[in-house]
């Protein structure tokens, strides 16, 4: 499966909205009835989504679900396999178990978890190691969980995220590399802010994330573009690559100057692999 760099949530009861998302250039909709639709007009959603064409080609389209365990939850359930969907993102989750419970009601449709929403999400990333599940994602959130929490704010005294909610974000990153899925970083929410967004993102590559949450079309290309390797990366993994191909038996060579190892020849290949997908 494709990775998509640009994840869009939209509110799934907003028809405006969402003919908005389709236009954008997301890699994927994230078709929203959980937060950002209001109890009331739950129903409603679902009812936009049963209605929406059938397609080929085009983004990625995706359902957040309601928690598991809820009335709304088991309401969402009847829409899979009726909109044209291609795969479940379920909130709340807080061990690999709860992607296999899924599963049990779903099947092998891929599932995109948020996995540090709730305290005890976040003693239980290791969990999502589990060859029987379809997960193929896993992405982080901090409003719910500095609600969960009961903090004042998720903001540190000098505007950066606290000591908390980066380890939740490391967590999260780490675990989806041990479960062998996509790590997604979380939203960047003040969408008017072009620069900041375009920054964190780039970061977020750096470290090893390899796509982001929008909540806004006007997020889109900033995110694609953060995830989407230059000229300059792909020539440079492309040096590594052919200079351990021509010396298959080296330890350590020498590539534009600078000493690189396997473990630069690991990510070289990684950096080749997204460009490719």
């Amino acid at each position: 499966m494709t990775e998509p760099r640009s994840w869009l949530f939209v509110p799934a009861d907003s028809d405006k909205k969402i003919t908005k998302a389709l236009d954008s250039e997301a890699d994927a909709i994230i078709f929203d009835l959980e937060d950002s639709v209001a109890p009331a007009n739950k129903g409603r959603a679902r009812e936009i989504l049963k209605g929406l064409p059938k397609r080929s080609g085009g983004p990625q389209w995706w359902v957040r679900v309601n928690p598991l365990r809820t009335d709304d939850h088991r309401a969402d359930l009847d829409i899979i396999g009726i909109a044209d969907v291609h795969g479940i993102v379920l909130p709340k989750a807080e061990t690999g178990g709860d992607v296999v419970e899924l599963a049990h009601r779903t099947g092998t449709i891929p599932v995109h978890a948020i996995v540090t929403e709730t305290a005890a999400s976040l003693f239980g990333l290791l969990s999502y190691r589990d060859p029987r599940s379809p997960l193929a994602a896993m992405s982080w959130g901090a409003e719910d969980l500095s609600a969960a929490l009961g903090a004042a704010s998720k903001y540190d005294a000098d505007g950066q995220l606290g000591f908390t909610y980066r380890m939740a974000r490391s967590l999260c990153l780490a675990g989806a590399v041990a479960a062998n899925v996509q790590p997604v970083d979380g939203v960047f929410a003040n969408f008017r802010d072009e620069a900041g967004l375009l920054a964190e993102a780039r970061a977020a590559a750096r470290e090893g994330f390899t796509g982001k949450l929008a909540i806004h079309p006007a997020q889109v290309a900033p995110i694609n573009a953060a995830f989407t390797p230059s000229s300059e990366d792909l020539a440079h993994a492309r040096a590594i690559v052919d200079a351990f191909a021509a010396q298959p038996d080296a330890g350590v060579l020498s590539v534009g100057g600078r000493m690189v190892d396997k473990p630069h020849l690991t990510q070289a290949q990684r950096v080749l692999e997204r460009a490719a997908r």
